[in-house]
């Protein structure tokens, strides 16, 4: 039996859409597996899956062919940049609460089978508060939000920290400012947020840097790169690679809790929460 080893998982989420989210999800992988590590993405957008389109992949199959049974995680697995792996995103989350005992069993089982290949796990989330963002994030072990320098992008990232915070009692989460014309205008973001956050959430709020504005963003999307890849002299990746010193820095998670398939079933099991709470309101 091969030993599982500890998996850092990590959520990319915001609250708000536009801010660069999926842009930082996959750079961030690419410059970790930049540095030896086994990465893997999950595209969590249920409903606008973009990842593959940014990458100029094709998905023939996602996660809810591997939910029916249809096949394995190896046979929808996208290889990316840098030697990533990308799983592309499923139907939805109603078909992960909706899971039958074998379903589920053969879910985990999938995942657990690629878990002793993989150091990250980054999950791209959806913008907005939906139960699927919800869920991921609560599955995870560090929540990372991306905001930037718009009124609407700090309001909706608190909104979503509210829930997680009052409704699902999650104390820590690291905040990563995007977009910034300067480092001080992402130290600015992050007093503001914290403002507010210390005055109504009870949360530990840890700023870890910036990603400057750079038009070598937009041309490597415009490429369907990540800009560390296309452009790996830029502001932006170098801003990746300090970001990348960080991420490495964060605890390892405890076993059994980080293997793989404790991560799938946080997620059903909270999934299904959701579902029943819908079901009761």
């Amino acid at each position: 039996m091969i030993q599982a080893r500890p998996v850092k998982v990590i959520s990319v989420t915001g609250g708000k859409g536009g801010v660069g989210k999926t842009s930082v999800t996959v750079n961030l992988a690419v410059a970790l597996a930049e540095q030896g590590h086994a990465v893997m993405v999950l595209d969590a957008d249920l409903g606008l899956a973009n990842i593959d389109v940014m990458l100029g992949l094709h998905a023939g199959r996602n996660l809810s062919h591997v939910i029916s049974g249809e096949c394995d995680i190896p046979d929808i697995l996208l290889d990316g940049p840098g030697g990533i792996k990308i799983v592309p995103a499923s139907s939805g989350t109603q078909a992960m609460a909706q899971l039958s005992p074998a379903e589920h069993a053969g879910l985990i089982r999938a995942f657990s089978q690629i878990g002793h290949q993989i150091d990250y796990l980054l999950i791209d989330t959806a913008a907005g508060i939906s139960d699927t963002v919800i869920s991921f994030t609560q599955a995870s072990q560090d929540v990372l939000f991306v905001v930037c320098d718009e009124p609407t992008s700090l309001t909706d990232a608190y909104a979503l920290m509210k829930i997680l915070n009052r409704d699902h009692k999650m104390a820590r989460f690291r905040l990563l400012a995007n977009m910034v014309r300067s480092p001080q205008e992402g130290r600015d973001l992050y007093a503001k947020l914290t403002r507010v956050t210390d005055k109504y959430l009870d949360v530990t709020l840890d700023y870890i840097g910036a990603i400057p504005f750079d038009e070598n963003v937009r041309k490597a999307i415009r490429k369907q790169r990540p800009v560390v890849d296309a452009f790996p002299r830029s502001p932006a990746a170098l801003a990746y690679r300090q970001l990348v010193k960080k991420v490495e820095s964060w605890p390892l998670p405890q076993t059994p809790g980080g293997h793989i398939e404790f991560f799938m079933e946080r997620l059903v099991q909270m999934s299904n929460q959701a579902a029943l709470s819908e079901t009761g309101s």
